[in-house]
């Protein structure tokens, strides 16, 4: 299929050659003398490209260009101006001209023409190729967002449902270890489930807000306590931190067996106590993660871990893989557990 130019120029002998030149070369040439003409044919039918010559006789090339910005108009245009107007063909180049050729006399006008619009139109081309290719990554980017959303949905019931059957396990086992096994493991699967829910219910599946994750995570354990009619009270003090799904549950898995510990270890049975769950972002590279209470701390608890040490495992086998340590503060009144979390990518 040819291709079809808009030549403007107000000199009705050009605009027949025009029509005669390029369509040897195998374009068609609709010639239109001014701007008004222009912007019709614009509004009416579909062109390759536009040859648009700088002086018309109540205007100039560089009004037409300003009102193709106005009405976004991206169709590459050559701009066709005198051998000494350097100057206007740069203007005619930041108002939108894809190009501009010289006007001389003879067939070298017409080959430089050609080129120039071959180029031009190659360009736009590509263009627009990019944008639908763009426009693809886009749309399947969102689909999957979707589909993974649903899929984080579909894991966290799943889990849920887990934590569910294991705490109707809890409620009918006879036996105090088991139970606390159980209570433990019901912990851990849900800090993963919240982890996922706080996906799906995210603009960013890819990410999670830590502030919101910690405070589901904590109300959970809070629960847990409060079901038992016993423990201390857990606080979240929490600023705005971004993790990353793997690391986010690395982080919720410490955070969950640290809250266990210390609700299990750091007070005297039936003694009120707090403890505290504390998240800050000293500077845009780090963020440093407390688990603290005010209880017997490690020294009272002979610093050795109690029951089978998975949880201790646990914390630091998760800390490992943040590239970083769990270090315990000595010389305080009760326990503080801190992690340093880098956040460069």
């Amino acid at each position: 299929m040819p291709q079809t130019i808009l030549y403007v120029d107000d000199d009705v002998a050009l605009g027949r050659l025009a029509q005669r030149s390029l369509g040897r070369l195998g374009y068609v040439v609709e010639h239109v003398t001014d701007g008004e003409s222009c912007l019709q044919a614009l509004d009416k039918g579909r062109y390759d490209a536009i040859v648009l010559d700088h002086y018309l006789k109540a205007e100039t090339g560089l009004d037409i260009l300003r009102q193709f910005s106005d009405r976004d108009c991206r169709i590459p245009t050559i701009y066709v101006t005198g051998s000494s107007e350097a100057t206007i063909a740069v203007d005619a180049l930041k108002n939108g001209a894809s190009d501009y050729v010289i006007k001389t006399v003879g067939e070298e006008f017409w080959s430089l023409m050609e080129n120039a619009l071959r180029q031009a139109i190659a360009t736009a081309e590509l263009r627009r190729e990019k944008e639908r290719a763009d426009q693809e990554i886009r749309l399947g980017k969102e689909r999957a967002e979707v589909l993974l959303a649903e899929v984080n949905h579909r894991v966290a019931n799943s889990l849920a449902l887990v934590a569910a059957l294991i705490r109707l396990q809890v409620t009918n086992s006879r036996d105090e270890s088991v139970r606390e096994a159980l209570s433990e493991t019901q912990a851990r699967i849900t800090a993963i489930a919240g982890m996922h829910r706080s996906l799906y219910t995210s603009d960013d599946v890819r990410h999670v807000e830590m502030d919101k994750y910690l405070e589901t995570l904590v109300q959970e354990v809070q629960r847990s306590v409060n079901m038992q009619d016993q423990g201390p009270t857990i606080r979240l003090e929490a600023e705005s931190v971004s993790l990353t799904s793997d690391r986010a549950v690395s982080v919720g898995m410490i955070v969950t067996e640290l809250l266990t510990n210390a609700i299990k270890y750091a007070y005297p049975l039936g003694q009120e106590g707090e403890v505290r769950v504390i998240l800050r972002r000293p500077d845009a590279q780090t963020a440093i993660l407390l688990v603290e209470d005010d209880g017997i701390g490690l020294a009272g608890a002979d610093a050795e871990p109690k029951g089978t040490g998975l949880g201790s495992r646990i914390i630091r086998s998760m800390a490992a893989t943040l590239g970083s340590t769990i270090e315990y503060t000595p010389g305080l009144p009760g326990t503080r557990a801190e992690l340093t979390l880098s956040l460069e990518t």
